[in-house]
């Protein structure tokens, strides 16, 4: 499908510079830009492509100042924020290329299950007992949803989603694939003979609104009560919530990082790649916390930025740095003393 230069500037509320007649029906990178693609320009350590790009059309700011002109098959489109723009673009094309819907065969659903209008249920799902869908969802093929679980509208579970029984998944959710929501968390009894008895798992998984999880995550079950993601939290590739954790609105956590059993994450917290995070703790709003730290203990003080293993603040870890990187020298100095005083 092609859309001109004139379309899409009225869509993004931008200005035409070039050819409004210019049609596109693809996307590229600028430096990677054939024709019939659309590009963007936000970042100017890029701006010496937009000189050579093969890209039909290219959108940017209205503050871009140009030192030569582009070529004469190149349109550009000049709007408020290049990159936000592109980006409507982008869920938009998104939301045309996934529009499925109906469903397919073979597929098991379940005699009681419900599901709304407009849904897309992909061949091989299994879709339990009293299992409530909402609409405009998409059920990609080889989804398992277990009983009694509640899917809300606009949400897309992806091929190899599995959502355990009881689990609760709000509207406007994206799950990616090989995510395994409403495992049991981890809890066993140690015994006399040092062997541990497994305590049964019986609670579930809730999460709310506007949430995106990456490919590969866990989400384990609660013991007793929920495991929550509260409103607009985004989980990376790989990422673990262990049993009873409450995650705040709005809060990132980057790939390979683990949360641990009972702890409360608060809002508006930036949790960085490879972060481990001990169980029964509390960490505050708008906290960030640096790339393969270890945090042991509550972070009680708002907005406050940690890092190391163990991890503090971050002021005090860089002067830190400072020294633990002359302990060589130091212990150098201090062999060159002994020997002297010798």
């Amino acid at each position: 499908m092609e859309f001109s230069a004139a379309q899409i500037a009225a869509l993004l509320g931008g200005t035409v510079e070039g050819n409004e007649n210019t049609a596109v029906s693809n996307l590229s990178k600028i430096e990677e830009g054939v024709t019939g693609t659309l590009s963007f320009l936000a970042n100017p350590k890029y701006t010496n492509y937009i000189y050579d790009t093969d890209a039909s059309i290219v959108i940017v700011n209205k503050s871009l100042v140009l030192d030569k002109p582009v070529k004469p098959s190149c349109t550009l489109i000049r709007v408020d924020d290049s990159y936000a723009s592109f980006a409507t673009l982008l869920e938009m094309y998104n939301q045309f290329k996934g529009n499925k819907t109906g469903i397919e065969q073979p597929s098991y659903i379940s005699e009681n299950a419900k599901y709304g209008t407009d849904c897309y249920i992909g061949a091989f799902a299994y879709i339990g007992q009293n299992v409530k869908i909402g609409n405009n969802t998409k059920i990609y093929p080889h989804v398992y949803i277990g009983d009694n679980c509640t899917v809300g509208d606009n949400t897309t579970l992806f091929s190899g989603v599995k959502v355990y029984h009881e689990c609760k998944i709000g509207n406007n959710v994206t799950v990616h694939s090989g995510t395994v929501i409403g495992s049991d968390g981890f809890g066993f009894a140690p015994q006399d003979g040092k062997e541990f008895a497994k305590v049964p798992q019986i609670g579930k998984v809730v999460i709310e609104d506007n949430v995106e999880i990456g490919s590969n995550c866990s989400i384990d079950r609660a013991t007793l009560g929920s495991t929550i993601l509260r409103k607009g939290v985004k989980l990376d590739n790989l990422v673990q919530i262990a049993h009873n954790v409450e995650v705040g609105d709005n809060t990132v956590i980057a790939g390979l990082s683990g949360v641990a059993g009972s702890t409360k994450v608060g809002k508006n917290v930036m949790i960085a790649a490879q972060v481990g995070i001990v169980g029964h703790i509390k960490i505050a709003n708008g906290v960030k916390i640096a790339g393969q730290a270890g945090v042991g203990a509550s972070i009680e003080k708002e907005n406050e930025i940690v890092q190391g293993s163990p991890s503090f603040p971050l002021g005090e870890f860089r002067r830190s740095y400072v020294l633990f990187r002359n302990l060589p020298k130091l212990n150098d100095r201090i062999k060159e003393v002994e020997n002297k005083l010798k």
